[in-house]
């Protein structure tokens, strides 16, 4: 009898662990993509104004296929645009090809004022339909799109083509590094600038006054370029591999230095400007002028990100001044909160500042650099500005953190006066809100969820943000049949003990609390931005598949992160190693106090990109608590990873933060399982970040996984990738050896 006491528990751990990492486990996991799709309906999630008119259309997708919609709401009516069994006839016989009724494949949908045509691309034809009949003609075949440049490719200062002036007299150009004119009437030219060379040249991206007489153009010192290297395996092309290059600046690299040059056209007079107000620049652009040509303005970032100032140039004199300055003993999110309005007269600017301790709106007085008032004020942000009225001096504007008894996170629409009156609320209700504002802003489509509420759509009329009428409700019904289960919201106490800190709960679709689950967290603690989503969604089917393994999957929104109070987003600061782990730790044992199937003695955690920093940091700084992280793709030393972001939280010059956050510097710390992911031609993350942590961890005799995803870009590593992180987290959680692949994933 004293042996079965002693065996007891192991016996007990061995029963909870049964339908866990299983092959029917592992089927049903996969079959998670399939199964979930298209078992939502009547929720369409994108509104599409007609232009100078109070209707519009959107895609709703019914138990009986795709549907066109199109609403006239004055009349209050809605229906479906066209007759969709009409229309696939009419394509398929002009494409000369079969075209479904109920997955009419229509882009870049246009309707018509009168709606008596709609204009649509499919395939590589833009189509006109004369309505209702259907009568379809093919107006133009669209070529196909260039690629966009790569987001990291130095920023081409002899892109511009020559610049009119507003009267269309004369152009301006670069020559020999220096600036010109030209009259359109007589061609006679004249050099306005001597003072370019090689190393110190004007700019092409050149500003003309409104008065034609001015005109300002950067005299650009070159700033340093660094070229990331990538080897490219596998090509599909050639046998041999192929070595890919790309531009690519990273913290404490040296930046161009730009300096605003007036020159008056009449005098062909060069007015030098002072850089001692602009002179240690992150970046310098935005130039405007106002209307009556008496100054322009431009807006200066200055490296580090703790100062940021908008100019302004007096005309004819070239005497700068400050219209704003705001400084900050972090950083200045300028990357995700920076709006700036100016008024038509150019008497006023309206500016978000965090100056408070939340963000806000300022209006100023661009003559005095005085603030007026507070637009906006109270312990809750503005999240963004959707319409500046000058005729009614009124501001609309979406918010978040407007209800203690509500998700901070959730987006409401407000009006406000200039001055700061006339506060009022147009969306209030208990939900995440999405608005699609009229081209007069007259009325907005109301698109409201949460992630345990499935979403409606309304029609409210904005004068007075009563609802007009209802447009769709969704029928989720289908997907809960296939045994999908909703996520839980989940809030728990930050570090503080009084700051609330919110994430979601994901359960197996065959869950019994009386197993004991572990649990896996999704991570990404990125600061420009908060990632539990708010939104209702079906499409979170990785998640959902992790979880039919046998386990509870969380996502949390920790301290460090953004859209909250500033102090909330100020934890980041030069200190990304914290990423919230102690608000993200203790929500999930408050997790396990609530619910005893929450097995808070294996957690594992996972993340790609900042994310896989965070995943493989949680086992090098917390591996008391986290047992095993799968890191894709992370920037595990953020000297190694892109200038803008990481100089954005970890600061300038280059510290000591930079070492004691990194974690191929503390690799010799790893204390729990870690399997590492990067795909070979990552041109987000440098991929030698993932390489030279691998190496850390060698030359320190830790034991841990890495695969390279030949031909893969920045990502989780696609299917391949996520079979394997399956594994992984069954092995070292389950402590189960998962099933062949082909057993896991039969052939279809």
């Amino acid at each position: 009898m004293k042996h079965f006491f002693i065996w007891a528990p192991f016996f007990l751990l061995c029963f909870s662990l049964r339908g866990q990492g299983t092959v029917q486990d592992y089927r049903r996991a996969d079959s998670c993509k399939i199964l979930y799709k298209g078992k939502v309906f009547n929720a369409p999630d994108n509104f599409a104004w007609i232009k100078s008119d109070h209707g519009f259309w959107y895609k709703n997708e019914s138990k009986g296929g795709k549907e066109f919609m199109l609403v006239d709401v004055e009349r209050k009516v809605q229906q479906k645009a066209f007759d969709h069994l009409r229309m696939a006839r009419a394509l398929s016989a002009s494409l000369k090809k079969s075209v479904p009724a109920q997955d009419l494949p229509l882009q870049d949908v246009e309707f018509s004022k009168d709606h008596k045509s709609v204009k649509f691309t499919i395939d590589s034809a833009r189509v006109k339909c004369l309505l209702p009949s259907c009568q379809c003609s093919v107006e133009n075949v669209i070529r196909n799109k260039t690629g966009e440049g790569y987001w990291g490719n130095a920023f081409n200062e002899g892109a511009s083509q020559p610049v009119k002036s507003a009267d269309s007299l004369w152009v301006a150009f670069i020559k020999d590094h220096n600036v010109f004119m030209q009259s359109r009437k007589t061609k006679e030219t004249f050099q306005l600038s001597y003072d370019g060379s090689g190393g110190n040249f004007y700019s092409s991206f050149i500003t003309w006054a409104p008065d034609s007489k001015k005109l300002v153009a950067y005299k650009v010192k070159p700033g340093q370029t660094r070229t990331l290297y990538l080897i490219e395996s596998s090509p599909t092309d050639q046998l041999q591999p192929k070595l890919q290059q790309r531009e690519y600046l990273k913290p404490g690299d040296e930046l161009p230095h730009r300096q605003p040059q007036l020159f008056l056209v009449d005098e062909k007079k060069h007015v030098p400007i002072s850089d001692s107000l602009f002179s240690h620049q992150y970046a310098l652009e935005d130039v405007r002028w106002n209307k009556d040509s008496r100054f322009f303005t431009f807006e200066y970032n200055e490296r580090g990100h703790q100062t940021y100032r908008v100019l302004k140039v007096d005309a004819p004199t070239g005497n700068v001044s400050v219209v704003i300055e705001e400084k900050s003993r972090t950083f200045i999110d300028y990357s995700s909160k920076r709006f700036r309005y100016d008024l038509a007269d150019g008497s006023q600017t309206f500016w978000a500042s965090e100056r408070s301790g939340w963000n806000h709106l300022y209006r100023y007085d661009v003559a005095s650099g005085k603030v007026i008032n507070p637009i906006t004020t109270g312990e809750w942000v503005v999240r963004e500005v959707v319409h500046v009225d000058e005729a009614t001096h009124q501001v609309i504007f979406k918010a978040s953190g407007l209800d203690k008894d509500q998700d901070p996170y959730f987006t409401h629409y407000c009006v406000v006066n200039f001055d700061g009156t006339g506060f009022r609320r147009l969306t209030t209700s208990n939900a995440n809100h999405i608005g699609f504002f009229s081209d007069d802003y007259t009325y907005f489509v109301d698109h409201y969820s949460r992630v345990d509420l499935p979403p409606a759509s309304q029609v409210i009329i904005t004068a007075t943000g009563k609802p007009l009428m209802e447009i769709q409700k969704a029928d989720i019904q289908p997907l809960l049949n296939t045994g999908w289960r909703m996520p839980e919201v989940f809030s728990a106490k930050a570090r503080d003990g009084q700051t609330d800190v919110w994430g979601i709960i994901i359960r197996p679709s065959q869950f019994d609390e009386n197993k004991k689950y572990p649990v896996i967290e999704m991570v990404y603690a990125g600061p420009h931005s908060f990632y539990v989503p708010k939104s209702f969604t079906e499409r979170y089917t990785g998640l959902y598949a992790l979880a039919e393994l046998g386990f509870i999957v969380v996502q949390v929104d920790g301290m460090g992160t953004s859209w909250r109070s500033k102090a909330f987003h100020d934890v980041c600061w030069k200190n990304l190693k914290d990423a919230g782990f102690a608000d993200r730790i203790g929500w999930i044992k408050a997790l396990g106090q609530k619910y005893r199937y929450v097995d808070t003695e294996r957690v594992g955690i996972f993340g790609t990109s900042a994310g896989g920093q965070t995943a493989a940091g949680a086992v090098i700084f917390h591996p008391e608590f986290y047992k095993a992280a799968v890191a894709s793709c992370g920037c595990h030393d953020n000297r190694l990873d892109k200038m803008w972001w990481n100089e954005q939280w970890m600061g300038y010059p280059i510290g000591p933060q930079y070492a004691e956050c990194s974690n191929i510097v503390n690799a010799p710390k790893l204390g729990g399982k870690l399997l590492l992911i990067v795909g070979e031609l990552d041109d987000n993350v440098d991929p030698a970040s993932t390489y030279q942590f691998a190496n850390a961890l060698i030359k320190a005799g830790k034991d841990f996984e890495l695969i390279t995803v030949p031909g893969m870009g920045h990502s989780s590593g696609g299917e391949f990738g996520e079979r394997k992180r399956r594994d992984f987290f069954v092995r070292a959680l389950l402590n189960r050896e998962p099933p062949s692949w082909e057993m896991a994933y039969p052939a279809k």
